[in-house]
């Protein structure tokens, strides 16, 4: 019985990422030969590749922007969100709802939403006298209306992941606190937040995985332009591989994504042990 999942595992994921990191080691345009150089991709990834570079920043700015907001606003609307009644979970399916659409069609209604002529949100901004903006056209803008798009895509699915780990916090912890007359802000502070931290450190990891995953909705809205301000290190390797036909450079990057980030939630989950008082 084991064999067969053994075998798809092995054919969809196992065979291609080693592959992956043989064709990192050759020049290869995905046709002819391919042609062993060592370690010469991931040395000009280093030394010459300013576009990577730039392109490496972007995804940084990107994550950091994604992880503070979504995280800071799922905790807030889960606190609100906690108890059973019937208005909160019609209030977490509606959050939730974004999150069952595909990348494309959210990409698609927010390029709507954000047309510098007939967008909802200028048409707002217009409405009380603040001159519209190219968001998606402006190397200044593109890639934060981006990041707002996709905290607004996400959010609700770590709500319901806050709410779930807020609902193990003992009650008895709370009822203690407002008997010694401590207010909301200080039980949040010294019971909420710290028995929240193991649901952070999940919902932090898997919102970085998923900023450094953000191909569909990216390449739906901006195709990481203009002049390349809002693209990802998943848009660039596509663009090497598919339009540049630099295959083996284009498995260099995707090696060095992956490094990047493990490292990142090794970090992550780091510092949150730290935190919590875990080795």
């Amino acid at each position: 019985m084991a064999f067969p999942a053994f075998a798809i595992y092995a054919f969809l994921y196992l065979y291609p990422s080693l592959s992956n990191v043989y064709y990192s080691f050759q020049r290869w345009d995905g046709v002819t030969k391919p042609e062993f150089i060592g370690l010469h991709n991931f040395t000009y990834l280093a030394t010459n590749d300013d576009l990577f570079m730039k392109v490496l920043g972007n995804n940084f700015r990107f994550s950091f922007i994604v992880v503070i907001f979504q995280t800071l606003l799922a905790l807030l609307f889960a606190t609100f969100l906690l108890k059973n009644t019937k208005t909160s979970i019609a209030l977490r399916i509606v959050f939730f709802f974004p999150t069952i659409l595909s990348s494309v069609s959210v990409g698609l209604i927010w390029n709507f939403l954000y047309d510098p002529n007939f967008g909802f949100i200028n048409a707002m901004l217009k409405s009380v006298g603040i001159p519209g903006l190219n968001w998606l056209g402006d190397t200044r803008y593109s890639l934060y209306a981006i990041a707002l798009t996709q905290v607004w895509f996400h959010t609700g699915q770590m709500v319901v992941i806050y709410v779930a780990g807020l609902q193990q916090i003992p009650q008895e912890l709370y009822e203690a606190a407002e008997v010694d007359g401590a207010s909301r802000w200080q039980q949040f502070k010294n019971i909420t937040w710290p028995m929240a931290l193991p649901t952070t450190a999940v919902v932090v990891a898997y919102t970085t995985i998923q900023t450094f995953r953000a191909f569909d909705l990216v390449y739906s809205m901006t195709q990481g332009g203009p002049l390349n301000s809002s693209d990802m290190l998943v848009t660039l390797i596509y663009n090497t591989a598919f339009s540049s036909y630099k295959w083996g450079y284009a498995s260099a990057q995707s090696i060095i994504l992956v490094f990047v980030v493990l490292l990142l939630t090794y970090l992550q989950r780091r510092t949150l042990r730290l935190n919590t008082g875990e080795k």
